[in-house]
C-alpha cells in the first residue's frame, strides 16, 4: 500500500488495535444489541434486518482494513510524529465532514491540527497550511477536482502529503508521499452509491492514527484534561491541587498547644477542622468540631491538642484526582481531608463542597 519503505512499520499494531479492537467492538455490540424478536411486525423486522445489514457491511469493511494496513501506515505515523507544525486535515464532500471530525480528535489528544475545506483553500485558506506542516487529504476516489490546488501547493512548497484514499492509481495516490490505501469495501447502500462503509473505514483510519500518536508522545490523563477543561470529562479529570484550598488556608496548631488556642484557629479558618503538626511540620492528628463536642466539660480548654486530638488522619496529595478525593470521603464518612507533600506535610485543604462546586459529584 503506498510507497512507503517497507521497514517503516512502527504504529501499525496500534492502528489494527485501535480499530479491530475498537471500532470493531462498537459495531459489534450495536449489532448485537438489534437481536432478533420472534414477535416483532413484520414492518420492524424488515428494518432491524435492514439496519444489521448495513452494520455488518461495515464491520466487514473495518475488518479488510484491519487486516490490510501495512508499512504505510507506520510511515504516514512518523511523518505525523515529525510535524513541527499542524496536521492539516482536508477533504470534500462526506470525505471532508470525516476529515473535519479526524481534525478535532487529532487535535484533542495533543496533535495540533486544522481542518482546511478543499473548495476554500482555493480561494484564500492555502495561506492556513504552512511550510512546517503535514497534509491529510481524504478521498475515496482520489479524484476529487477541488483538492487539486491543495495537492499542487503541497508539491510547490515540498509539504509532506499522505493520502487516504481508496483510489490506488489515482491522481490522490500519485501526488502523495504516503498512501493510506483504503480496501474495497461494499458500501452499505443497496444502490452503492452513498458513502457508508467507505466513510466508516476513513474515520477508523483517523482514530488509529490519533491514538498511536497518542501513545507514541506519551500523552496522559494530565494533558486529556488540558484540553478538556470543560463537561463531564473535564471534571472527572480534575486533580486535588486544581480546586483545594492553598498552604495558608490550611488551619494548623501544635500537638502542645491548648485547646482555647485550637478553637480559635479552627473558627478562623471556618473549616470545622484543626491539623496537628509535630516540630518537623508532619502532619501527626486532626481535632473535628465533633471532637469538641465529645470532650466538652469544664476542663476542655485547658487541656493541649495533644490531648483530644486523633491521630492517624485520611490524608491526599495534590497530584490524585478530585474523583479519588471525594471518594475516599464518602468511604470513610467525613467531610474533608488535608492535602500533603510526600513526607506528609500539610500542602493544602480539600473540603467536599470544593468538589460539588467543581462538579464531581
Amino acid at each position: 500500500m503506498g510507497r512507503a519503505a517497507p521497514g517503516q512499520s512502527s504504529g501499525l499494531v496500534l492502528g489494527e488495535k485501535a480499530i479491530a479492537v475498537s471500532l470493531d467492538t462498537v459495531f459489534s455490540s450495536l449489532a448485537s444489541s438489534l437481536a432478533h424478536n420472534a414477535h416483532e411486525p413484520a414492518a420492524l423486522g424488515r428494518d432491524l434486518e435492514v439496519a444489521r445489514r448495513v452494520i455488518r457491511a461495515e464491520i466487514d469493511g473495518l475488518e479488510q482494513l484491519s487486516q490490510t494496513l501495512d508499512a504505510a501506515f507506520g510511515a504516514a505515523l512518523d511523518r505525523c510524529a515529525a510535524a513541527r507544525g499542524r496536521l492539516i486535515v482536508t477533504g470534500i464532500g462526506k470525505s471532508g465532514h470525516v476529515a473535519r471530525k479526524i481534525a478535532a480528535t487529532l487535535a484533542s489528544t495533543g496533535a495540533p491540527a486544522q481542518f482546511v475545506h478543499a473548495a476554500e483553500a482555493s480561494h484564500g485558506d492555502l495561506g492556513m497550511i504552512g511550510a512546517e506542516d503535514v497534509i491529510l487529504a481524504l478521498s475515496n476516489s482520489g479524484e476529487s477536482a477541488e483538492l487539486a490546488d491543495i495537492l499542487a501547493y503541497s508539491r510547490r512548497f515540498k509539504i509532506p502529503l499522505i493520502a487516504i484514499t481508496g483510489g490506488r492509481g489515482s491522481t490522490l495516490a500519485e501526488a502523495a508521499d504516503v498512501v493510506l490505501l483504503l480496501p474495497r469495501a461494499a458500501e452499505a447502500c443497496p444502490m452503492g452509491l452513498a458513502p457508508t462503509t467507505s466513510t466508516t473505514i476513513m474515520m477508523a483510519i483517523g482514530d488509529a492514527l490519533a491514538i498511536a500518536l497518542l501513545e507514541r508522545k506519551g500523552f496522559s490523563s494530565v494533558d486529556f484534561q488540558r484540553f478538556h477543561p470543560g463537561g463531564r470529562l473535564g471534571r472527572r479529570l480534575l486533580r486535588v491541587g486544581d480546586i483545594m484550598h492553598p498552604c495558608d488556608s490550611v488551619p494548623l496548631v501544635s500537638p502542645h498547644a491548648p485547646m482555647s488556642e485550637a478553637i480559635l484557629v479552627m473558627t478562623a479558618k471556618s473549616f470545622g477542622i484543626v491539623g496537628v503538626c509535630g516540630d518537623d511540620g508532619v502532619l501527626v492528628g486532626v481535632v473535628t468540631d465533633g471532637d469538641l463536642r465529645r470532650h466538652m466539660d469544664h476542663r476542655l480548654l485547658a487541656r493541649t491538642v495533644g490531648e483530644i486530638m486523633h491521630g492517624d488522619p485520611k490524608t491526599i496529595t495534590a497530584g490524585q484526582l478530585a474523583a479519588e478525593a471525594l471518594g475516599l470521603m464518602n468511604g470513610f464518612a467525613i467531610t474533608s481531608l488535608f492535602v500533603v507533600d510526600d513526607g506528609r506535610r500539610p500542602a493544602g485543604f480539600l473540603h467536599m463542597h470544593d468538589c460539588l462546586r467543581a462538579g464531581i459529584a
